[in-house]
């Protein structure tokens, strides 16, 4: 290994091709995000070698790329270059540490998810009994037990009839990664789901001579589709009072929302979620922290009151 600072970017590029048999492009790739740095800190009397890099130099090339308005994700995929390079030089001793290692770029904040208050999900309800016929009796079934558990719509299609322990009230789920999780049903969705396996998904598969045991079936009788349930969604959107669009995860945010507002602690409904990080379920928090400001604003009478008004 040679200790000569301008050669090692061209030594680590050969470690990329051979040792790690990375593609042309991805070499190239690590290539340039360099080049782009030892030509700025050259440019600016700086360079002293890729040996001598110190956080100063690093938070001035930041500063560069931040003038020159990089999205954030672009510059997050230079830093992890920069950062593979030195774990490189790293691992061959040449540095004592990776100044790239806790350096990282403050990503865009993520939008809020979108979620139906108590009277929105009451007109969905409404909208989805339509007229009593068969098929009103699944769309019902389906958009109870979304609400009622948190499930992905994936989990919902998949759902199996011997998933579901009826004396309990409780759904073995299968989610992502094949992980199991249980999650309760309450009365709501227990008398959807009775009511539709005899009103509609009995009659249907007598009709189309089917037989399987996935829980939801179209309208001849086959397992129902990811896609048949967005379409029912919002089918059911268009026939209610709401002027909103819908979608399958919004049910899931909904059930999350409204577990936390009434008092759910946050390591529960990461359970029933199943998230395997609670960081991915805390975003639910700041819904609800909305909701309580909202709250306390509205009717704490001393949230407005000034003195003034109170003399």
């Amino acid at each position: 290994m040679t200790n000569n600072p301008f050669n090692l970017a061209s030594v680590f590029a050969l470690y990329l091709d051979g040792e790690r048999q990375a593609s042309e492009a991805t070499v190239k790739g690590y290539e340039n995000d360099l080049k782009m740095m030892r030509r700025f800190l050259v440019t600016n009397h700086r360079w002293a070698g890729w040996l001598q890099i110190n956080m100063q130099d690093i938070q001035v090339y930041l500063t560069h790329l931040n003038d020159l308005r990089r999205q954030w994700t672009t510059i997050n995929r230079e830093l992890a270059s920069l950062r593979t390079f030195y774990n490189f030089l790293l691992t061959n001793d040449l540095v004592n540490n990776n100044p790239f290692e806790e350096v990282k770029v403050k990503t865009h904040a993520r939008n809020l998810p979108r979620y139906f208050y108590s009277s929105e999900m009451n007109a969905l309800f409404n909208a989805a009994d339509g007229d009593g016929k068969p098929l009103d009796f699944r769309n019902r079934a389906i958009i109870e037990l979304l609400y009622a558990t948190g499930m992905r719509v994936s989990e919902c299609a998949q759902l199996k009839l011997s998933q579901i322990q009826w004396d309990v009230q409780l759904i073995l789920v299968h989610g992502k990664g094949d992980k199991e999780r249980y999650v309760p049903f309450g009365n709501y969705a227990k008398d959807a789901l009775h009511k539709y396996m005899t009103e509609c998904r009995e009659i249907l598969m007598d009709k189309y001579h089917t037989d399987h045991d996935i829980m939801f079936i179209n309208s001849h009788g086959r397992p129902i589709t990811s896609e048949g349930i967005e379409y029912i969604l919002n089918q059911i959107v268009k026939r209610s009072s709401l002027n909103t669009h819908i979608h399958p995860h919004m049910l899931r945010h909904s059930f999350a929302t409204a577990m936390l507002n009434n008092g759910a602690d946050i390591r529960s409904v990461q359970e029933l979620l199943g998230h395997s990080s609670l960081s991915t379920t805390q975003i639910y928090t700041h819904v609800t922290q909305e909701n309580l400001q909202k709250t306390y604003m509205q009717l704490f009478p001393r949230a407005k009151a000034t003195k003034e008004n109170e003399k």
